[in-house]
Protein backbone atom coordinates (compact mmCIF):
# COMPACT_ATOMS: atom_id res chain seq x y z
CA UNK A 1 0.00 0.00 0.00
CA UNK A 2 3.10 2.48 0.93
CA UNK A 3 4.32 1.47 -2.88
CA UNK A 4 1.23 1.72 -5.05
CA UNK A 5 -2.10 2.20 -3.06
CA UNK A 6 -4.24 1.80 -6.51
CA UNK A 7 -2.36 -1.07 -7.98
CA UNK A 8 -2.14 -2.74 -4.72
CA UNK A 9 -6.27 -2.47 -4.33
CA UNK A 10 -6.52 -3.60 -7.85
CA UNK A 11 -4.21 -6.32 -7.48
CA UNK A 12 -6.26 -7.48 -4.58
CA UNK A 13 -10.10 -6.84 -5.93
CA UNK A 14 -8.63 -9.41 -9.11
CA UNK A 15 -7.29 -12.14 -6.28
CA UNK A 16 -10.94 -11.89 -4.69
CA UNK A 17 -12.52 -12.24 -7.75
CA UNK A 18 -10.72 -15.51 -7.93
CA UNK A 19 -11.40 -16.45 -4.81
CA UNK A 20 -15.32 -16.19 -5.41
CA UNK A 21 -15.07 -17.70 -8.28
CA UNK A 22 -13.55 -20.73 -7.36
CA UNK A 23 -15.45 -20.93 -4.39
CA UNK A 24 -18.51 -21.09 -6.18
CA UNK A 25 -17.93 -23.02 -8.90
CA UNK A 26 -16.55 -25.90 -6.13
CA UNK A 27 -19.60 -26.13 -4.08
CA UNK A 28 -18.59 -23.53 -2.13
CA UNK A 29 -20.23 -19.78 -0.51
CA UNK A 30 -18.20 -16.83 0.68
CA UNK A 31 -19.00 -15.97 3.95
CA UNK A 32 -16.76 -12.97 4.52
CA UNK A 33 -14.34 -11.14 2.82
CA UNK A 34 -12.75 -8.51 5.16
CA UNK A 35 -9.44 -6.57 4.37
CA UNK A 36 -7.09 -9.34 2.70
CA UNK A 37 -8.84 -12.13 4.36
CA UNK A 38 -11.19 -14.75 2.54
CA UNK A 39 -13.81 -17.25 4.98
CA UNK A 40 -15.96 -19.56 2.79
CA UNK A 41 -18.04 -22.80 3.46
CA UNK A 42 -18.00 -26.15 1.34
CA UNK A 43 -20.55 -28.66 1.07
CA UNK A 44 -17.54 -31.10 0.98
CA UNK A 45 -13.90 -31.23 1.89
CA UNK A 46 -13.06 -32.19 -1.70
CA UNK A 47 -14.95 -29.16 -3.04
CA UNK A 48 -12.90 -27.05 -0.02
CA UNK A 49 -9.58 -28.55 -1.31
CA UNK A 50 -10.21 -28.63 -5.12
CA UNK A 51 -10.99 -25.12 -4.82
CA UNK A 52 -7.69 -24.28 -2.81
CA UNK A 53 -5.63 -25.71 -5.81
CA UNK A 54 -7.07 -23.74 -8.25
CA UNK A 55 -7.06 -20.61 -6.79
CA UNK A 56 -3.54 -20.80 -6.05
CA UNK A 57 -2.41 -21.86 -9.84
CA UNK A 58 -4.93 -19.08 -11.17
CA UNK A 59 -3.02 -16.86 -8.31
CA UNK A 60 0.42 -17.45 -9.72
CA UNK A 61 -0.44 -17.20 -13.55
CA UNK A 62 -1.74 -14.11 -12.81
CA UNK A 63 1.12 -12.73 -10.84
CA UNK A 64 3.71 -14.26 -13.78
CA UNK A 65 4.13 -10.89 -15.37
CA UNK A 66 3.87 -8.99 -11.84
CA UNK A 67 7.94 -8.36 -10.46
CA UNK A 68 8.53 -10.16 -7.41
CA UNK A 69 8.26 -7.60 -5.10
CA UNK A 70 4.71 -6.50 -6.09
CA UNK A 71 3.03 -10.51 -6.09
CA UNK A 72 0.26 -11.25 -3.97
CA UNK A 73 0.63 -13.99 -2.43
CA UNK A 74 -2.08 -15.64 0.06
CA UNK A 75 -2.06 -18.48 2.62
CA UNK A 76 -5.01 -21.52 2.51
CA UNK A 77 -6.25 -23.42 5.65
CA UNK A 78 -8.76 -25.71 5.19
CA UNK A 79 -10.49 -27.91 7.99
CA UNK A 80 -13.26 -30.67 8.11
CA UNK A 81 -15.55 -30.00 11.17
CA UNK A 82 -18.34 -28.59 12.95
CA UNK A 83 -19.62 -25.44 12.43
CA UNK A 84 -22.33 -23.05 14.11
CA UNK A 85 -24.35 -21.23 11.69
CA UNK A 86 -26.66 -17.57 12.41
CA UNK A 87 -29.58 -16.81 9.89
CA UNK A 88 -27.59 -14.30 8.49
CA UNK A 89 -25.05 -16.72 7.27
CA UNK A 90 -22.56 -16.13 9.61
CA UNK A 91 -20.79 -19.19 10.74
CA UNK A 92 -18.41 -19.65 14.20
CA UNK A 93 -16.76 -22.64 15.94
CA UNK A 94 -13.52 -24.68 16.98
CA UNK A 95 -14.14 -25.49 12.96
CA UNK A 96 -13.18 -21.97 11.84
CA UNK A 97 -11.28 -21.31 14.31
CA UNK A 98 -8.92 -24.15 13.46
CA UNK A 99 -9.16 -23.54 9.72
CA UNK A 100 -7.46 -19.96 10.41
CA UNK A 101 -4.75 -21.55 12.29
CA UNK A 102 -4.05 -23.77 9.72
CA UNK A 103 -3.69 -21.33 7.64
CA UNK A 104 -0.95 -18.93 9.86
CA UNK A 105 0.96 -22.62 9.36
CA UNK A 106 0.79 -22.74 5.58
CA UNK A 107 3.66 -20.93 3.37
CA UNK A 108 3.00 -17.80 1.08
CA UNK A 109 1.11 -19.43 -1.83
CA UNK A 110 0.74 -22.50 -0.13
CA UNK A 111 -2.15 -24.89 1.38
CA UNK A 112 -2.32 -26.29 4.85
CA UNK A 113 -4.89 -28.65 5.80
CA UNK A 114 -5.79 -30.57 8.78
CA UNK A 115 -5.86 -34.42 9.27
CA UNK A 116 -9.45 -34.55 9.24
CA UNK A 117 -9.17 -33.28 5.99
CA UNK A 118 -6.39 -35.58 4.71
CA UNK A 119 -7.37 -38.53 6.17
CA UNK A 120 -10.98 -37.94 3.93
CA UNK A 121 -9.02 -36.86 0.83
CA UNK A 122 -6.25 -39.13 0.16
CA UNK A 123 -5.69 -41.15 -3.10
CA UNK A 124 -8.44 -39.52 -4.12
CA UNK A 125 -7.11 -36.07 -6.01
CA UNK A 126 -3.94 -35.95 -7.96
CA UNK A 127 -1.99 -34.44 -4.77
CA UNK A 128 0.58 -35.23 -2.26
CA UNK A 129 0.59 -34.91 1.57
CA UNK A 130 3.56 -33.24 3.60
CA UNK A 131 3.16 -34.34 7.18
CA UNK A 132 4.10 -30.66 8.99
CA UNK A 133 3.62 -32.49 12.67
CA UNK A 134 1.73 -31.24 15.63
CA UNK A 135 1.13 -27.85 16.47
CA UNK A 136 -0.29 -26.38 19.88
CA UNK A 137 -2.51 -23.02 18.60
CA UNK A 138 -4.43 -20.47 19.82
CA UNK A 139 -7.69 -21.12 21.77
CA UNK A 140 -7.53 -25.07 20.81
CA UNK A 141 -7.05 -26.87 24.11
CA UNK A 142 -5.58 -30.44 21.69
CA UNK A 143 -2.82 -30.32 19.12
CA UNK A 144 -3.53 -29.95 15.78
CA UNK A 145 -1.69 -31.97 12.85
CA UNK A 146 -0.95 -29.77 9.84
CA UNK A 147 -0.17 -31.29 6.42
CA UNK A 148 0.72 -29.02 3.15
CA UNK A 149 -0.66 -30.03 -0.06
CA UNK A 150 1.77 -30.07 -2.94
CA UNK A 151 1.35 -31.56 -6.74
CA UNK A 152 2.37 -34.77 -6.88
CA UNK A 153 5.70 -34.04 -9.47
CA UNK A 154 6.54 -31.33 -6.85
CA UNK A 155 9.70 -31.91 -4.63
CA UNK A 156 9.01 -31.85 -0.89
CA UNK A 157 9.71 -29.43 1.14
CA UNK A 158 13.38 -29.28 2.15
CA UNK A 159 14.69 -30.38 5.58
CA UNK A 160 17.65 -29.83 6.95
CA UNK A 161 20.26 -32.75 7.14
CA UNK A 162 23.63 -33.95 7.03
CA UNK A 163 24.43 -35.45 3.96
CA UNK A 164 25.53 -38.38 3.66
CA UNK A 165 25.65 -39.17 7.53
CA UNK A 166 24.12 -42.08 9.42
CA UNK A 167 21.72 -41.63 11.73
CA UNK A 168 23.34 -40.49 15.20
CA UNK A 169 22.92 -42.52 18.13
CA UNK A 170 21.03 -41.19 21.11
CA UNK A 171 22.94 -39.70 24.10
CA UNK A 172 23.04 -41.32 27.52
CA UNK A 173 21.05 -38.41 29.13
CA UNK A 174 17.97 -36.58 28.48
CA UNK A 175 18.81 -35.27 24.77
CA UNK A 176 16.33 -32.13 23.38
CA UNK A 177 16.36 -29.67 20.67
CA UNK A 178 14.36 -26.21 21.21
CA UNK A 179 13.31 -25.12 17.46
CA UNK A 180 12.90 -21.81 16.98
CA UNK A 181 9.28 -20.16 18.05
CA UNK A 182 7.02 -19.25 15.38
CA UNK A 183 6.32 -15.46 15.53
CA UNK A 184 2.27 -14.90 15.74
CA UNK A 185 2.43 -11.05 15.97
CA UNK A 186 2.05 -10.72 12.58
CA UNK A 187 5.03 -7.76 12.99
CA UNK A 188 8.30 -8.98 11.22
CA UNK A 189 9.99 -7.09 13.69
CA UNK A 190 8.83 -9.52 16.19
CA UNK A 191 11.15 -12.19 14.83
CA UNK A 192 13.62 -11.26 16.82
CA UNK A 193 11.98 -10.88 19.87
CA UNK A 194 10.50 -14.68 19.38
CA UNK A 195 14.21 -16.05 18.82
CA UNK A 196 15.58 -13.99 21.98
CA UNK A 197 12.82 -16.46 24.15
CA UNK A 198 14.31 -19.64 22.00
CA UNK A 199 17.97 -18.20 22.96
CA UNK A 200 17.62 -18.04 26.37
CA UNK A 201 15.77 -21.28 27.39
CA UNK A 202 18.46 -22.98 25.39
CA UNK A 203 21.06 -21.48 27.25
CA UNK A 204 19.40 -22.52 30.16
CA UNK A 205 18.82 -25.80 29.49
CA UNK A 206 21.84 -26.05 27.87
CA UNK A 207 23.97 -25.71 31.60
CA UNK A 208 21.89 -28.36 33.10
CA UNK A 209 24.73 -31.22 33.45
CA UNK A 210 22.23 -34.03 32.74
CA UNK A 211 20.74 -33.11 29.74
CA UNK A 212 22.46 -33.23 26.30
CA UNK A 213 20.82 -29.64 24.11
CA UNK A 214 21.38 -29.08 20.24
CA UNK A 215 23.50 -25.95 19.96
CA UNK A 216 20.98 -23.11 19.16
CA UNK A 217 22.48 -22.66 15.71
CA UNK A 218 21.97 -26.27 14.40
CA UNK A 219 18.03 -25.46 15.69
CA UNK A 220 18.17 -22.26 13.65
CA UNK A 221 18.65 -24.31 10.46
CA UNK A 222 14.90 -25.15 10.97
CA UNK A 223 13.41 -21.76 11.14
CA UNK A 224 10.72 -21.12 8.86
CA UNK A 225 10.55 -24.93 7.81
CA UNK A 226 7.80 -27.51 8.23
CA UNK A 227 9.45 -30.18 10.12
CA UNK A 228 8.94 -34.33 10.95
CA UNK A 229 9.40 -34.20 14.16
CA UNK A 230 10.59 -38.07 13.75
CA UNK A 231 13.41 -36.82 11.06
CA UNK A 232 14.83 -33.73 13.31
CA UNK A 233 15.00 -36.78 15.85
CA UNK A 234 17.01 -38.56 13.20
CA UNK A 235 19.12 -35.43 12.19
CA UNK A 236 20.56 -34.40 15.08
CA UNK A 237 20.22 -37.22 17.34
CA UNK A 238 17.87 -36.21 20.28
CA UNK A 239 14.87 -38.02 21.68
CA UNK A 240 12.70 -34.78 22.62
CA UNK A 241 12.30 -31.57 20.89
CA UNK A 242 10.53 -28.49 22.01
CA UNK A 243 8.46 -26.28 19.67
CA UNK A 244 6.31 -23.23 20.68
CA UNK A 245 4.93 -19.56 19.41
CA UNK A 246 5.28 -16.44 20.95
CA UNK A 247 2.40 -13.69 20.52
CA UNK A 248 2.75 -10.28 21.63
CA UNK A 249 0.01 -7.64 21.54
CA UNK A 250 0.96 -4.27 22.91
CA UNK A 251 2.47 -4.59 26.10
CA UNK A 252 1.32 -8.51 26.46
CA UNK A 253 2.75 -11.36 25.95
CA UNK A 254 1.90 -14.79 25.45
CA UNK A 255 4.29 -18.05 25.17
CA UNK A 256 3.18 -21.48 23.78
CA UNK A 257 5.19 -24.58 23.96
CA UNK A 258 4.68 -27.72 23.48
CA UNK A 259 7.75 -31.04 24.30
CA UNK A 260 7.24 -33.59 22.01
CA UNK A 261 8.87 -37.20 21.69
CA UNK A 262 10.98 -37.56 18.64
CA UNK A 263 10.54 -41.33 18.26
CA UNK A 264 7.18 -41.63 18.33
CA UNK A 265 5.86 -37.41 17.73
CA UNK A 266 3.57 -38.28 21.10
CA UNK A 267 3.67 -35.10 23.19
CA UNK A 268 4.68 -35.29 26.41
CA UNK A 269 3.52 -32.28 27.90
CA UNK A 270 2.32 -28.50 26.56
CA UNK A 271 2.15 -25.19 28.19
CA UNK A 272 1.08 -21.27 27.71
CA UNK A 273 2.37 -18.68 30.23
CA UNK A 274 0.82 -15.22 29.77
CA UNK A 275 2.50 -11.88 30.94
CA UNK A 276 3.26 -8.49 30.14
CA UNK A 277 6.27 -7.40 28.39
CA UNK A 278 7.92 -6.00 31.36
CA UNK A 279 7.42 -10.29 32.52
CA UNK A 280 9.59 -11.52 29.71
CA UNK A 281 12.52 -12.97 31.64
CA UNK A 282 10.16 -14.42 34.40
CA UNK A 283 8.44 -16.28 31.41
CA UNK A 284 10.92 -17.49 29.84
CA UNK A 285 12.30 -19.24 33.48
CA UNK A 286 8.95 -20.25 34.24
CA UNK A 287 9.06 -22.40 30.83
CA UNK A 288 12.41 -23.12 31.27
CA UNK A 289 11.63 -24.62 34.46
CA UNK A 290 8.39 -26.72 33.33
CA UNK A 291 10.86 -28.09 30.32
CA UNK A 292 13.57 -29.76 32.82
CA UNK A 293 10.66 -30.91 35.23
CA UNK A 294 8.93 -32.75 32.31
CA UNK A 295 12.53 -34.11 31.02
CA UNK A 296 13.58 -34.89 34.41
CA UNK A 297 11.14 -34.82 37.70
CA UNK A 298 14.32 -34.79 40.24
CA UNK A 299 15.64 -31.97 38.52
CA UNK A 300 15.95 -29.20 41.25
CA UNK A 301 15.29 -25.63 41.12
CA UNK A 302 18.38 -24.37 42.03
CA UNK A 303 20.18 -26.04 39.06
CA UNK A 304 18.27 -23.81 37.07
CA UNK A 305 18.72 -20.66 38.76
CA UNK A 306 22.41 -21.25 38.26
CA UNK A 307 22.11 -21.65 34.85
CA UNK A 308 20.49 -18.50 34.53
CA UNK A 309 22.44 -15.46 32.77
CA UNK A 310 22.62 -11.68 33.86
CA UNK A 311 19.49 -9.67 32.36
CA UNK A 312 19.94 -6.01 30.51
CA UNK A 313 18.73 -2.82 32.36
CA UNK A 314 16.75 -2.36 29.43
CA UNK A 315 14.56 -4.01 26.97
CA UNK A 316 15.75 -2.30 23.77
CA UNK A 317 19.38 -3.84 24.89
CA UNK A 318 18.12 -7.23 24.53
CA UNK A 319 16.37 -6.30 21.47
CA UNK A 320 19.49 -5.16 20.06
CA UNK A 321 21.46 -7.89 21.06
CA UNK A 322 19.13 -10.44 19.03
CA UNK A 323 19.04 -8.79 16.14
CA UNK A 324 22.87 -8.77 16.03
CA UNK A 325 23.14 -12.77 17.07
CA UNK A 326 22.72 -14.07 13.56
CA UNK A 327 25.60 -11.84 12.24
CA UNK A 328 28.02 -12.33 14.67
CA UNK A 329 28.71 -16.29 13.93
CA UNK A 330 28.47 -15.91 9.89
CA UNK A 331 32.19 -15.03 10.02
CA UNK A 332 32.20 -12.64 7.37
CA UNK A 333 33.35 -8.96 6.92
CA UNK A 334 30.07 -7.40 6.23
CA UNK A 335 28.43 -9.22 8.46
CA UNK A 336 30.75 -8.68 11.65
CA UNK A 337 30.41 -4.97 10.91
CA UNK A 338 26.80 -5.61 10.98
CA UNK A 339 26.84 -7.01 13.97
CA UNK A 340 28.85 -4.48 15.75
CA UNK A 341 26.66 -1.95 14.61
CA UNK A 342 23.72 -3.38 16.72
CA UNK A 343 26.04 -4.40 19.84
CA UNK A 344 26.81 -0.63 19.37
CA UNK A 345 23.41 0.27 19.77
CA UNK A 346 22.63 -2.59 22.49
CA UNK A 347 25.72 -1.19 24.95
CA UNK A 348 24.75 2.44 24.68
CA UNK A 349 21.64 1.59 26.07
CA UNK A 350 23.22 -0.27 28.89
CA UNK A 351 26.74 -0.32 28.86
CA UNK A 352 27.16 -2.85 31.73
CA UNK A 353 25.43 -5.98 29.59
CA UNK A 354 27.59 -9.07 29.34
CA UNK A 355 26.42 -11.11 26.36
CA UNK A 356 26.28 -7.66 24.33
CA UNK A 357 29.64 -6.88 25.21
CA UNK A 358 31.11 -10.25 24.90
CA UNK A 359 29.62 -10.69 21.30
CA UNK A 360 31.40 -7.17 20.54
CA UNK A 361 34.43 -8.59 21.50
CA UNK A 362 34.09 -11.54 19.64
CA UNK A 363 33.71 -9.58 16.46
CA UNK A 364 36.64 -7.55 17.16
CA UNK A 365 38.77 -10.43 17.65
CA UNK A 366 37.45 -11.72 13.60
CA UNK A 367 38.55 -8.73 12.91
CA UNK A 368 42.07 -9.31 13.67
CA UNK A 369 42.63 -12.61 12.80
CA UNK A 370 41.34 -12.53 9.42
CA UNK A 371 42.74 -9.46 8.17
CA UNK A 372 39.65 -7.13 7.83
CA UNK A 373 41.50 -4.54 9.62
CA UNK A 374 44.91 -2.49 9.01
CA UNK A 375 45.76 -1.71 13.09
CA UNK A 376 45.70 -5.11 13.98
CA UNK A 377 46.73 -3.67 17.58
CA UNK A 378 43.94 -1.21 18.31
CA UNK A 379 41.64 -3.47 17.50
CA UNK A 380 43.04 -6.57 19.27
CA UNK A 381 42.80 -3.58 22.47
CA UNK A 382 39.13 -3.18 21.57
CA UNK A 383 38.59 -6.93 21.56
CA UNK A 384 40.07 -7.09 25.26
CA UNK A 385 38.31 -4.75 26.28
CA UNK A 386 35.09 -5.77 25.51
CA UNK A 387 35.40 -9.36 26.38
CA UNK A 388 37.26 -8.60 29.72
CA UNK A 389 34.36 -6.04 30.80
CA UNK A 390 31.71 -8.93 30.14
CA UNK A 391 33.13 -11.23 32.66
CA UNK A 392 34.23 -8.30 35.19
CA UNK A 393 29.75 -6.66 35.35
CA UNK A 394 28.64 -10.16 35.61
CA UNK A 395 29.69 -13.07 33.31
CA UNK A 396 32.02 -15.02 35.16
CA UNK A 397 29.82 -18.26 35.19
CA UNK A 398 28.59 -17.58 32.19
CA UNK A 399 30.29 -20.55 29.52
CA UNK A 400 29.36 -18.23 26.34
CA UNK A 401 31.02 -15.43 27.85
CA UNK A 402 34.37 -17.06 29.19
CA UNK A 403 34.52 -18.74 26.05
CA UNK A 404 34.59 -15.73 24.04
CA UNK A 405 37.11 -14.20 26.52
CA UNK A 406 39.16 -17.51 25.39
CA UNK A 407 38.98 -17.02 21.93
CA UNK A 408 40.50 -13.14 22.57
CA UNK A 409 43.12 -14.21 24.60
CA UNK A 410 43.64 -17.24 21.65
CA UNK A 411 44.16 -14.33 19.42
CA UNK A 412 46.74 -12.10 21.44
CA UNK A 413 48.78 -15.01 22.18
CA UNK A 414 48.04 -15.69 25.97
CA UNK A 415 47.41 -19.23 24.99
CA UNK A 416 47.50 -20.73 28.66
CA UNK A 417 45.28 -17.73 29.81
CA UNK A 418 42.99 -18.94 27.23
CA UNK A 419 42.77 -22.62 28.41
CA UNK A 420 41.75 -21.66 31.69
CA UNK A 421 38.93 -19.92 30.50
CA UNK A 422 37.79 -22.92 27.52
CA UNK A 423 37.97 -25.32 30.32
CA UNK A 424 36.01 -23.43 32.99
CA UNK A 425 33.35 -23.12 30.10
CA UNK A 426 33.01 -26.38 29.28
CA UNK A 427 33.17 -27.68 32.71
CA UNK A 428 30.14 -25.12 32.73
CA UNK A 429 28.19 -25.77 29.65
CA UNK A 430 29.01 -29.14 28.39
CA UNK A 431 26.50 -29.00 25.78
CA UNK A 432 28.46 -25.19 24.64
CA UNK A 433 29.90 -26.47 21.00
CA UNK A 434 31.30 -23.05 20.16
CA UNK A 435 33.87 -23.48 23.25
CA UNK A 436 34.63 -27.12 22.50
CA UNK A 437 35.66 -26.18 19.14
CA UNK A 438 37.78 -23.16 20.56
CA UNK A 439 39.20 -25.75 22.44
CA UNK A 440 40.26 -27.34 19.65
CA UNK A 441 41.62 -24.26 17.94
CA UNK A 442 43.82 -24.09 21.18
CA UNK A 443 45.34 -27.50 20.23
CA UNK A 444 46.11 -26.46 16.94
CA UNK A 445 47.88 -23.86 17.84
CA UNK A 446 49.76 -26.13 20.61
CA UNK A 447 50.88 -28.70 17.73
CA UNK A 448 48.49 -31.01 19.14
CA UNK A 449 46.53 -31.86 15.69
CA UNK A 450 44.94 -35.33 17.05
CA UNK A 451 43.61 -34.04 20.05
CA UNK A 452 42.51 -31.14 17.77
CA UNK A 453 40.59 -33.32 15.46
CA UNK A 454 38.52 -35.02 18.07
CA UNK A 455 37.52 -31.75 20.00
CA UNK A 456 36.18 -30.70 17.02
CA UNK A 457 34.62 -33.98 16.16
CA UNK A 458 32.90 -33.31 19.47
CA UNK A 459 31.76 -29.55 18.50
CA UNK A 460 30.28 -31.59 15.54
CA UNK A 461 27.80 -33.79 17.47
CA UNK A 462 26.67 -31.36 19.66
CA UNK A 463 26.09 -29.05 16.79
CA UNK A 464 25.23 -31.50 13.49
CA UNK A 465 23.84 -28.75 11.21
CA UNK A 466 25.11 -25.53 12.94
CA UNK A 467 25.87 -22.98 10.30
CA UNK A 468 29.16 -22.58 12.59
CA UNK A 469 30.65 -25.94 11.27
CA UNK A 470 32.45 -24.93 8.05
CA UNK A 471 35.06 -23.34 11.19
CA UNK A 472 35.05 -27.24 12.79
CA UNK A 473 35.58 -28.23 9.18
CA UNK A 474 38.39 -25.68 9.08
CA UNK A 475 40.07 -26.31 11.94
CA UNK A 476 40.28 -30.24 11.04
CA UNK A 477 41.46 -29.07 7.65
CA UNK A 478 44.19 -26.97 9.57
CA UNK A 479 44.94 -30.02 11.63
CA UNK A 480 45.90 -31.85 8.70
CA UNK A 481 47.82 -28.94 7.59
CA UNK A 482 50.00 -28.66 10.81
CA UNK A 483 50.97 -32.15 10.71
CA UNK A 484 51.71 -32.09 7.03
CA UNK A 485 48.86 -33.93 5.32
CA UNK A 486 48.76 -31.60 2.94
CA UNK A 487 46.20 -33.25 0.64
CA UNK A 488 43.78 -34.37 3.33
CA UNK A 489 43.42 -30.45 4.07
CA UNK A 490 43.11 -29.36 1.01
CA UNK A 491 40.04 -31.59 1.01
CA UNK A 492 38.51 -30.16 4.15
CA UNK A 493 39.33 -26.53 3.30
CA UNK A 494 37.17 -26.75 -0.05
CA UNK A 495 34.44 -28.56 1.92
CA UNK A 496 34.34 -25.31 4.14
CA UNK A 497 34.66 -23.13 0.92
CA UNK A 498 31.68 -24.64 -0.29
CA UNK A 499 29.48 -24.45 2.75
CA UNK A 500 30.50 -20.54 3.24
CA UNK A 501 32.08 -19.45 0.15
CA UNK A 502 31.87 -15.93 1.22
CA UNK A 503 34.85 -17.07 3.89
CA UNK A 504 37.55 -15.90 1.42
CA UNK A 505 39.81 -15.49 4.17
CA UNK A 506 40.34 -19.50 4.04
CA UNK A 507 41.75 -18.96 0.19
CA UNK A 508 44.84 -17.97 2.60
CA UNK A 509 45.12 -21.63 4.05
CA UNK A 510 44.05 -23.88 0.82
CA UNK A 511 46.60 -21.62 -1.61
CA UNK A 512 49.70 -22.88 1.37
CA UNK A 513 48.34 -26.22 1.64
CA UNK A 514 48.25 -26.83 -1.87
CA UNK A 515 51.67 -25.82 -2.31
CA UNK A 516 52.82 -27.72 0.43
CA UNK A 517 51.51 -30.49 -1.08
CA UNK A 518 53.23 -29.36 -4.36
CA UNK A 519 50.36 -28.67 -6.46
CA UNK A 520 51.76 -25.49 -7.84
CA UNK A 521 49.63 -24.66 -10.81
CA UNK A 522 46.61 -24.86 -8.20
CA UNK A 523 48.47 -22.95 -5.57
CA UNK A 524 48.82 -20.69 -8.25
CA UNK A 525 44.79 -19.87 -9.26
CA UNK A 526 44.12 -20.24 -5.34
CA UNK A 527 46.11 -17.02 -5.25
CA UNK A 528 45.06 -15.21 -7.90
CA UNK A 529 41.35 -15.63 -6.30
CA UNK A 530 42.78 -14.78 -2.60
CA UNK A 531 44.30 -11.60 -4.09
CA UNK A 532 40.45 -10.18 -5.70
CA UNK A 533 39.58 -10.28 -1.66
CA UNK A 534 43.27 -9.23 -0.25
CA UNK A 535 45.02 -7.68 -2.94
CA UNK A 536 47.44 -5.80 -0.51
CA UNK A 537 48.26 -9.07 1.68
CA UNK A 538 51.48 -9.72 2.57
CA UNK A 539 53.97 -12.41 4.48
CA UNK A 540 54.04 -9.86 7.20
CA UNK A 541 50.73 -8.92 8.05
CA UNK A 542 49.58 -12.67 7.69
CA UNK A 543 52.45 -13.47 10.35
CA UNK A 544 51.12 -10.78 12.66
CA UNK A 545 47.60 -11.77 12.68
CA UNK A 546 48.22 -15.64 13.45
CA UNK A 547 48.96 -17.37 16.42
CA UNK A 548 51.20 -20.50 15.51
CA UNK A 549 53.91 -21.91 17.03
CA UNK A 550 57.19 -21.02 15.27
CA UNK A 551 57.91 -23.92 13.22
CA UNK A 552 54.38 -24.46 12.34
CA UNK A 553 54.21 -20.72 10.95
CA UNK A 554 57.46 -20.80 8.86
CA UNK A 555 56.25 -24.23 7.01
CA UNK A 556 52.80 -22.02 6.23
CA UNK A 557 54.99 -19.30 5.09
CA UNK A 558 57.30 -21.22 3.28
CA UNK A 559 54.21 -22.26 1.24
CA UNK A 560 52.54 -19.10 1.16
CA UNK A 561 55.88 -17.62 -0.70
CA UNK A 562 55.93 -20.67 -3.04
CA UNK A 563 52.26 -19.58 -4.27
CA UNK A 564 53.64 -15.91 -4.48
CA UNK A 565 53.25 -13.83 -1.60
CA UNK A 566 55.02 -10.89 -1.13
CA UNK A 567 57.15 -10.70 2.20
Amino acid sequence: MATDERATVAALDAARAVFRTQIESNQGRVVDMAGDSVLAVFETAGGAVSASLAIQKELVQACAAVPEARRMRFRIGVHLGDVMEKSDGTIYGDGVNIAARLENLAEPGGITVSEAVQVSQRNRQPVAYDDQGEHAVKNIPHPVRAFRIRAQDAPPAPAPARPGAAPLALPDKPSIVVLPFNNMSKDPEQEFFADGVVEAITATLSRIRSFFVIARNSAFRYKGKAVDVQQVGRDLGVRYLLEGSVQKAGNRLRITVQLIDTANSAHVWADRVDGSLEDVFDLQDRITERVAGALQPSIRLAEVERARRKRPQELGAYDYTMRAMPHVWILEKEACAKALELLGKAIEIDPNYPLALSLAGWCYAQRSVYNWTEDLDATRVDAQRHAEKAVEVGGGDDPLILAVLGAVHTFVGNKGSARLLLERAVALDPNAAWAWCRLAWIENYSDQPDKAIGLFEQALRLSPLDPMNFNNYVGIAAAHEIAERYDEAVAQYRRALQERPKATWLHRHTMSSLAGAGRMDEAAAEFERLREYYPDLTISKFRKAMVWTPATMERIIANMKKAGVPD
